[in-house]
């Protein structure tokens, strides 16, 4: 066993613990949380006879409430095979070793909370390259990202978080890796569902509906962007 491997699943092993605590309770939440933001919101930017891939799948939430007529989760996390749907595909690797197979194949690629896990830059701009090959011409990335400007020292809190990001620094970092910008939402959601506040399918798109709500809690940036610069800049 090399080195790289060896690295690879001492991580494997460190996402397994940290996410198999952090989320034990709140699987209910979770799910209610994902089925109404993908059905009212995440949809709407997703055609239902799409390609969509999700990046960092975790357990599925997302990939599992998308509806699309090709649904693939990628992550480094075995148990992200669990929580698929039988109609999901699921590759187990890193963000930078995306399957070659699936190039050009997507039609949307979405990834959620995962780029502060990295631990560099240099991994962050890897990732975004990774991605690009993933996507068809004109294919969209979709990234729900937590903002270190609008979370301040709360980013810190949870262990695995590395890297720090904001709304520039993800933009100029898609910029340089040859996306063009088609959505900025700076503020959207709120950081965390460990809140203690609760969480209904009815508050949530109550939520949605109101900006000056998600000017105040959101902690989370949206984006969207596509693999290819426009020429009449």
């Amino acid at each position: 066993m090399n080195g790289g491997n060896l690295s690879n699943n001492l991580k494997t092993k460190q996402i397994t613990n940290i996410y198999s605590q952090r989320f034990k309770d709140r699987d209910q939440q979770r799910q209610q949380l994902w089925q109404t933001l993908c059905k009212f919101y995440f949809q709407n930017y997703i055609k239902k006879s799409s390609t969509v891939i999700d990046v960092a799948a975790g357990y599925c939430e997302f990939i599992n409430n998308i509806q699309a007529k090709r649904r693939i989760a990628i992550d480094l996390n075995p148990d992200t095979k669990k929580y698929a749907e039988k109609k999901v595909e699921v590759f187990i690797t890193s963000s930078t070793k995306l399957p070659i197979v699936l190039n050009g194949k997507a039609d949307v690629v979405f990834v959620s909370n995962f780029f502060e896990h990295l631990d560099s830059k240099h991994e962050l701009l890897e990732t975004l390259a990774a991605i690009k090959k993933l996507l068809k011409k004109n294919g969209r990335l979709m990234i729900l990202q937590p903002n270190i400007r609008l979370t301040r020292e709360a980013y810190w809190d949870f262990v695995d978080h590395s890297l720090p990001i904001t709304e520039k620094s993800l933009c100029e970092a898609l910029t340089l890796s040859g996306y063009s910008i088609q959505k900025l939402k700076t503020r959207f959601l709120p950081y965390t569902t460990s809140s203690g506040l609760p969480i209904s399918p009815f508050l949530i798109r109550l939520y949605l509906k109101l900006p000056f709500a998600q000017w105040i809690m959101g902690k989370q940036t949206f984006v969207i962007a596509t693999n290819s610069v426009p020429t009449n800049r």
